[in-house]
């Protein structure tokens, strides 16, 4: 068997044995929930009664089917895109419109990036306005989730193409030393983005305000007096526009931090509770989460283009999916992005203990900085049982696909 042979048989391996992983994975959970789904589990009788317990195994058991469904016929498309000779049939006829340069080669990326959304928004448009919607968590309308993908397709269109075709630029410009220059416009990308995306495209979505004066106001600022974390603005978010679930995270950095809260956190909270939760927020930045993270995400994405550009010079890589040999880097940067997950996926449980191990951190940090742990224990048991989360998933299923420690692996560690 030649390596071009080779190739396209282990990519559909791969493909398929994370396909396999991941439904395994999913039955296992599935297995695990019903088992325990007789009654409450001890620890949250006293917070959680049998009718809300009920929903939640019942709300993680339609995830979990409308999840195989959706990844099942992810993997089909996948294969179908991989295979059937349309990725260098619609590089030719791209070329052939526009011409052999960056900006048809970057046209050509993000027009395969377009099409490739298109089979996964019957299944959106199902979780949001059917599963979301049985359960009480949708709030959006048709209207609303359609300009959403409008709007998020301008964006890809504004900031997305130009810096493909500045990528594909760099090769003429800084010859077999392009992918570190390429990294280094990214990483810069990147950063600008942090500032200009709570004040610029954040807005374009959600409506953001100033936390209104008052007695809570008041109390998370003293937090933030009393940690030394001072953030610009404390804003709302309306969240409740889309959806009844609820978040709070910080953006930006530096002078430009804010703070932001969604109106359904703070409906669904105590004072005490979201102070506890800002806490938790604050400890991710004096432990140094944050810089971490950006570390981490700069050293991977060096290591992709690296990557990247050695595979470009291999012309059995493209050619095993049908592509020329002169047809550049465009084809070895797609073919990258559609095959990379299938390895890193292998690698999802690392990365989880790492920010497993962070979300103690900050637990522990906030609550030092309450000097007690009840506010955020009722925190987290309320947004549990708000968010119908599933209080019994299999650790396996857990492992893979949980960045956060489930509830009594929360609650068991503020404890010690």
């Amino acid at each position: 068997m030649s390596l071009l042979e080779f190739i396209p048989i282990l990519a559909a391996v791969l493909i398929l044995a994370r396909w396999g992983a991941e439904s395994w994975l999913a039955l296992l959970n599935r297995r695990h929930v019903r088992a325990h789904a007789g009654e409450v589990p001890a620890t949250f009788r006293d917070t959680v009664d049998d009718a809300t317990y009920a929903k939640s195994v019942e709300y993680t058991l339609a995830r979990s089917r409308f999840g195989l469904a959706e990844e099942g016929w992810g993997t089909l498309v996948l294969l179908a895109v991989l295979f059937s000779g349309l990725l260098p049939l619609s590089l030719g006829w791209i070329r052939g419109a526009w011409g052999n340069s960056a900006w048809a080669d970057a046209g050509w990326l993000f027009a395969v990036g377009v099409a490739l959304s298109v089979p996964g928004l019957p299944f959106d448009w199902w979780g949001q306005f059917r599963l979301e919607e049985r359960f009480g968590f949708n709030t959006t309308t048709l209207g609303t989730w359609l300009l959403d993908r409008v709007k998020g397709l301008l964006l890809g269109a504004v900031l997305g193409y130009p810096l493909l075709v500045l990528i594909l630029k760099l090769v003429g410009w800084m010859g077999d030393r392009w992918w570190v220059w390429a990294w280094l416009v990214l990483l810069g990308f990147q950063l600008v983005m942090m500032v200009l995306a709570p004040v610029v495209i954040l807005p374009l979505f959600n409506k953001l305000t100033p936390l209104p004066d008052g007695t809570l106001q008041e109390r998370l600022l003293k937090l933030g007096e009393r940690t030394g974390f001072s953030a610009k603005t404390i804003l709302v978010m309306d969240g409740s526009k889309r959806s009844r679930h609820s978040n709070a995270f910080f953006t930006g950095f530096g002078r430009f931090r804010k703070i932001v809260l969604f109106d359904t956190l703070i409906s669904q909270l105590s004072e005490p509770e979201l102070e506890a939760v800002l806490a938790h927020e604050v400890g991710h930045y004096k432990k140094g989460h944050i810089p971490k993270m950006l570390a981490w995400a700069a050293f991977s994405s060096l290591v992709a283009f690296a990557v990247i550009a050695w595979l470009a010079k291999q012309a059995w890589f493209t050619a095993a999916f049908g592509f020329r040999a002169d047809q550049g880097l465009a084809p070895a940067l797609l073919l990258f992005a559609l095959l990379s997950g299938t390895v890193t996926f292998w690698t999802s449980p690392l990365m989880n203990f790492s920010s497993r191990k962070h979300e103690y951190e900050a637990d522990a940090y906030a609550a030092q900085a309450m000097g007690e742990t009840i506010s955020l224990k009722g925190a987290l048991r309320k947004l549990t049982e708000k968010n119908l989360s599933n209080l019994t998933p299999h650790p396996w299923f857990s492992a893979w696909h949980y960045s956060h420690p489930t509830l009594l692996e929360r609650e068991t560690a503020l404890e010690k």
